[in-house]
């Protein structure tokens, strides 16, 4: 009985791991960024609000580039809120491509 559980979640497992979606390099490569620079204000899932910064997920490249490396939005965007917390963050400016791949 033991090895039928055992063999009954391992086929759980594995058809739970092959649907999961798969990263492009690049994507990857955002997904470790927003990690290590975004998950403390918007959250482990960027398709959800975090505890200070609105949902990020879908955000545009052009979004990216002028909220992240100026601190500002680009011409016509309407911000998700109005607080002006987050620092621009120019040392990310050759990841920018990446995190916008991932937040696609």
């Amino acid at each position: 009985m033991t090895r039928l559980l055992v063999a009954g979640l391992a086929v759980v497992a594995l058809a739970l791991t092959s649907c999961e979606q798969r990263l492009s390099p690049s994507a990857e490569r955002g997904r470790q960024v927003f990690l290590a620079q975004c998950v403390t204000c918007h959250g482990p899932d960027p398709a959800q609000a975090g505890p200070i910064g609105p949902a990020v997920k879908g955000s545009s490249r052009e979004l990216l580039e002028a909220k992240v490396l100026r601190g500002a939005y680009p011409p016509g965007y309407m911000p998700k809120r109005s607080t002006k917390v987050m620092v621009p963050m120019p040392a990310l400016a050759g990841e920018i491509g990446a995190l916008a791949d991932y937040l696609r």
